[in-house]
């Protein structure tokens, strides 16, 4: 029944040579990588209008220019990451630039801010879809919660566990009718700004003061909108998955997102300033320009639903870019390793659901409140940006290919401005939340460094030197005891069946009875001289009613007896019920005995399953 669910849900296993066929054209691969980014439209200008309108401050009017130095940062970013994507085409990012430039240490910074940008994603675009939807349909406020974690477990993970070509299928089209809604809002709101006797920007939106606390909330202002930026780092992150040739087909892709993005950032800003929107409660900024441009009619709904749509389809760029990521990771040990295999649809699987959860913990933690998570949001961005570009620089003077020169630049500039970028934002935003992504990055490569230290030691320990190996000795190997050990409550079939396949492992066979009394102990006795099995029976008298204890120091007085050639083998009998339900009514001694003897060295634990049809 499972598995019929199973196949139902994610779909028929895919062959390894159907891989190719998961490979994404440039138009389906802008639609899946760029959601995150074309996105931000819905959010970002919205977050720098909520910095310069609190109250009793006039500074409306920076609005523009903040816009302005975020597209003009826009173009830089994605220069350099379209030269990211061309010197490393097995994706990885920031990550692949900086393990093979800068060393160990910057990478796992750049790899610890990738995971908290890309888990933040999930989070603040589920929850900003949810927003936009909420705005047209107040009554569904108290479900916001409810619908962000249906959202992200019943649609984003399940689609994405199908794999890359079926994800693509399913959420191409919603991203296209956002852009062409947007597209269509931005024209008509200009058009009317032109045609109608309103002015085009009113006197109030471009009103300016200045002063020390002006100056640090244009500093807010500005890193809340670095927002609208996040995701140009994912194409770069996913050149393995486009079609041949993939890095000319990331590059281009790359650079249409970016013309889009830069277009309908600067037309949403313009609508702000045009409409002179100011904050709401329920109601978001976007929402605004709809109802003021079409009215409360069915373009209005169009560009809600179409919003809403693309937020949440903006979390799959995530699904896309985060566990090709651990994938690297766990290659280079500093994951566990079953991050890096693909599951049965070709899929990392093990990342997608580990992406889910942890977004949907930081969905219920935040209650939904996508300008907490914000706060959060774009330091770990930035700081990969910074990296990666800072790693481009010593690429290129370390190649010095021709042009080397103006790239290296290029980059260097990127590289100071966009660390400019992470003071700002961890200054201005520290109190606000920042200071948690601070603390995160830290603590991810403590536990990065610590899982490559086992898998280091594990590899150290499990090494065969073969080259000094001798064959000859290989049939020399000193065969010591192995003493098998039958833990029994009473005479059973289940003790006959494990005794059975004792004697065909071991000569020393011993089974040992934990009586709490004496007459349990004869009655016990009694049965097995009766019975008769051939094998020794040990009786231990346990007059505190304690069993695990006494069976372990049992094998501990063996284990002190025992030559360095010998084993110890335990054979636990144990009946499996036929319904799962049935197991709550027995003790769990044979499960407990497993786990406490599993971690001795030379002691073999084994069960043997008694399966019950009834």
């Amino acid at each position: 029944m499972m598995k019929l669910v199973r196949r139902i849900l994610i779909g028929r296993p895919l062959h390894n040579q159907e891989i190719s066929h998961e490979k994404l054209p440039k138009w389906k691969a802008l639609a899946i990588f760029s959601s995150d980014a074309l996105s931000s439209v819905a959010y970002g200008p919205e977050e720098i209008m909520l910095m310069l309108t609190l109250p009793g401050i006039i500074a409306y009017g920076y609005l523009a220019p903040i816009s302005i130095a975020i597209l003009l940062l826009l173009a830089i970013v994605t220069i350099s990451y379209v030269q990211v994507a061309k010197v490393n085409p097995g994706g990885g990012g920031s990550y692949s630039v900086a393990i093979k430039n800068l060393g160990e240490m910057p990478a796992l910074v750049a790899a610890a801010a990738l995971f908290a940008d890309y888990t933040l994603t999930v989070a603040v675009s589920v929850c900003a879809g949810t927003a936009a939807i909420l705005s047209a349909f107040p009554a569904l406020t108290v479900h916001g919660v409810a619908i962000d974690l249906a959202v992200l477990f019943g649609i984003l993970m399940l689609v994405n566990l199908r794999g890359v070509r079926e994800a693509s299928t399913a959420f191409v089209y919603p991203t296209y009718a956002f852009i062409f809604g947007i597209v269509a809002l931005i024209g008509t709101g200009i058009y009317q700004s032109l045609t109608q006797q309103m002015p085009i920007i009113p006197p109030e939106s471009l009103a300016k003061q200045f002063d020390w606390t002006i100056a640090l909330l244009l500093l807010r202002a500005f890193a809340n909108g670095c927002s609208s930026m996040t995701g140009v780092e994912a194409l770069s992150n996913g050149v393995p998955m486009f079609r041949s040739p993939e890095v000319r087909n990331a590059s281009i892709t790359t650079y249409w997102m970016s013309g889009i993005l830069g277009a309908m950032l600067l037309g949403i800003s313009f609508l702000i300033m045009h409409f002179h929107i100011l904050q709401i409660e329920g109601v978001t900024a976007l929402s605004q320009i709809a109802e003021l441009t079409f009215g409360r009619n069915w373009l209005y709904y169009y560009i809600q639903i179409t919003t809403m749509l693309v937020l949440y389809l903006a979390a799959n760029t995530s699904f896309n870019g985060l566990p090709s990521l651990l994938s690297l990771l766990a290659t280079d040990g500093y994951m566990p390793r079953y991050l890096g295999i693909r599951g049965e649809r070709l899929s990392f699987s093990n990342g997608i659901i580990l992406l889910s959860t942890i977004a949907g913990l930081l969905i219920f933690i935040y209650q939904g409140d996508t300008e907490h998570l914000i706060s959060l949001y774009a330091i770990g961005v930035f700081l990969s940006f910074t990296i990666a570009q800072t790693g481009m620089v010593v690429h290129w003077r370390r190649e010095r290919t021709p042009g080397w020169g103006a790239r290296a630049a290029v980059n260097a500039v990127g590289a100071t401005v966009t660390g400019i970028v992470v003071l700002i934002i961890g200054i201005t935003k520290f109190s606000h939340g920042a200071w948690a992504v601070i603390i995160f990055i830290p603590f991810m490569i403590f536990i990065f460094k610590k899982i490559r230290s086992h898998y280091n030691d594990m590899s150290e320990q499990l090494h065969l030197p073969v080259e000094d190996f001798d064959p000859t000795t290989a049939t020399n190997l000193k065969i010591g005891r192995n003493v098998v050990i039958v833990p029994i409550a009473t005479p059973t079939n289940i003790v006959a069946q494990t005794l059975k396949y004792a004697k065909t492992i071991s000569k020393d066979v011993v089974a040992l009875h934990i009586a709490t009394d004496e007459a349990s102990a004869l009655r016990v006795e009694e049965k097995w001289h009766n019975w008769n099995p051939g094998v020794e029976l040990v009786t231990m008298y346990s007059p505190y009613r304690l069993v695990i204890q006494p069976l372990l120091n049992y094998i501990s007085q063996l284990e002190r007896q025992r030559k360095p050639e010998d084993f110890i083998t335990i054979l636990i009998p144990e009946f499996q019920t036929k319904k799962w339900w049935h197991r709550l009514l027995h003790n769990q001694t044979g499960w407990v005995l497993r786990t406490l003897l599993i971690l001795r060295e030379n002691v073999i634990v084994t069960t043997v399953p008694f399966h019950l049809k009834k």
